[in-house]
């Protein structure tokens, strides 16, 4: 597979970084945009990008993941609007958006924020809860420290080879494509004075989780719609409690796909909510079905 190319887009007071593979394709049929889920970064699509040669396809790090600025955000709004800013930037329109976990909460919103923009998605597992959900939010939850577990993880490394090492094992890691995982840590560390570090600071990670139910718009973005949309939904929890100790369960409101003008909804109870990981194949073979 062809290296791609790094870009830094000024954008909304921060840069956002993107990585595009095989420019000289571009025009020759839709741009695929691949956006990645909280904590990973747009390296993590790699695999999926192999099985899918000379496609356009421009995969971004969102704001504080990857090579993006670790700047910070009061709703997941915000993750839309650079999202869509960022590709405005780059000239994209009438694009293919494929957006997993937080990546398909911020595809719908961009999509919604800059019509033309996209020409079809391909949402897999995205944190859309259940309208009633977003009543709970309260805003005071970010002016202490994070809450969230995630703001626990460790964030110092000798060596990708040691950060695998260390989590090869362990769930959800284990589950992932032996080449996935390595790209999650090789792209996801950076250098340090000492040791590397990951791009995605736990601080960070932590707020986004303890903000997930601040951008109750996201459902007139939803709502706005009327190109084609795809809702990919993984193994389902057997109660609210197992989804909050287990990430591998979908936690995609089950009605969702219905919400859209041009909806339709597929559930894979056989793959977990890493699935872009997990299943690197299926998951292009998925895009290419939609796309």
């Amino acid at each position: 597979m062809s290296q791609p190319i790094h870009h830094l887009i000024d954008v909304n007071n921060l840069q956002i970084s993107a990585y595009e593979w095989n420019p000289e394709s571009r025009g020759q049929q839709p741009t695929l945009i691949l956006v990645h889920a909280t904590g990973f970064h747009a390296r993590c699509w790699d695999q999926v990008i192999k099985q899918l040669p000379q496609r356009h396809i421009i995969a971004v790090d969102q704001r504080a993941h990857g090579l993006s600025s670790n700047t910070s955000f009061d709703n997941w709004h915000d993750f839309g609007e650079d999202l869509a800013a960022a590709l405005e930037a780059m000239g994209v329109e009438n694009a293919f958006g494929v957006g997993h976990s937080m990546g398909g909460h911020a595809a719908t919103m961009a999509a919604s924020l800059k019509p033309g923009l996209f020409a079809g998605l391909m949402l897999i597992d995205p944190v859309i809860m259940s309208k009633d959900f977003y009543n709970f939010w309260d805003a005071s939850v970010l002016e202490g420290e994070p809450n969230h577990p995630a703001v626990k993880r460790r964030n110092d490394f000798t060596s990708v080879e040691e950060a695998i090492e260390r989590y090869r094992d362990r769930n959800p890691y284990a589950i992932f494509d032996p080449q996935a995982l390595d790209d999650y840590f090789r792209f996801g560390l950076h250098d340090a004075d000492e040791g590397l570090l990951l791009a995605c600071p736990p601080m960070l990670e932590a707020r986004v989780y303890d903000s997930a139910l601040s951008n109750a718009a996201i459902y007139d973005a939803v709502h706005s719609l009327q190109q084609p949309v795809t809702v990919v939904r993984a193994m389902q929890p057997p109660s609210m409690e197992a989804l909050m100790k287990d990430f591998r369960y979908s936690p995609t409101w089950p009605e969702l796909a219905g919400e859209f003008a041009n909806g339709r909804d597929v559930l894979l109870e056989d793959l977990t909510h890493f699935m872009p990981m997990q299943a690197p194949k299926r998951v292009a073979e998925l895009i290419k079905e939609c796309f």
